[in-house]
């Protein structure tokens, strides 16, 4: 399938790499259908971007929130997840949304409303936590000392 996307141009998607939302994602129930798109030489870490099938003027960056803390694990009720299927550590992907402003060194992420991925069954979930985890989690210095670390290792 072809898609001419704000952000990237014409791309080709494959069917088989679609995942559906079935209640849409948190401001937005009408947009179901979407993908992710990554650095193939990054392996999909650091920025991702979540752009929407239904409507592709629309993409969300987003990353692992593995990425900016080793410590986020949330709890999330299983009846929840349920519509997704049977989750393991082989088919499920974890996503925060990430928020630029004009100053970039307040960049955040949403660590309150993660994306729930179910990559064999490409579906997926947004849903709000009840821990105790903020919605706006600044990163930019994360970022930076990551950066700092990959350059210091080449």
């Amino acid at each position: 399938m072809k898609l001419v996307s704000k952000l990237f141009g014409e791309i080709n998607i494959d069917n088989s790499k679609i995942v559906e939302f079935e209640n849409g994602i948190i401001g937005f129930p009408d947009l179901k259908k979407f993908t992710l798109i990554y650095d193939e030489e990054n392996e999909g870490g650091g920025i991702n971007w979540l752009q929407c099938i239904d409507e592709p003027e629309f993409a969300l960056p987003v990353v692992n929130p593995l990425f900016i803390s080793e410590k986020y694990d949330p709890f999330i009720n299983d009846e929840l997840l349920r519509p997704l299927g049977e989750l393991n550590e082989n088919n499920l992907c974890v996503l925060v949304t990430i928020t630029v402003p004009q100053d970039i060194k307040k960049l955040s992420v949403n660590l309150k409303a993660p994306i729930i991925i179910n990559v064999e069954k490409k579906k997926g979930t947004q849903l709000i936590v009840e821990d105790n985890f903020p919605v706006k989690y600044e990163i930019y210095n994360v970022l930076e000392s990551r950066k700092a670390e990959e350059e210091g290792g080449k």
